[in-house]
């Protein structure tokens, strides 16, 4: 029986591991998310998004900005794990 785990569960477990944090490192992109912060400011500073609708999108990026980076922290220490 361990023999079977060990030639049949463990090598698929790893690799739902691996694609686990394919997909979460795709998801949460913190250079994208930073790169439409600045898109953001420079719709805003050339008059092509009024201040509300900046603000608005300014906050929802801060935020996805803040999960990303926890996401990230925790991909690193190895604490996500496929369930």
């Amino acid at each position: 029986m361990l023999l079977v785990d060990d030639l049949l569960i463990k090598p698929f477990v790893s690799m739902l591991d691996i694609l686990h944090a394919m997909v979460l490192e795709e998801m949460y992109s913190v250079s994208e998310i930073r790169d439409n912060i600045k898109e953001n400011r420079l719709l805003y500073e050339l008059g092509e998004r009024a201040q509300p609708e900046y603000e608005q999108r300014k906050l929802e990026l801060e935020t996805r900005l803040e999960v990303a980076e926890q996401v990230h922290k925790r991909l690193i220490g190895g604490n996500i794990e496929v369930q």
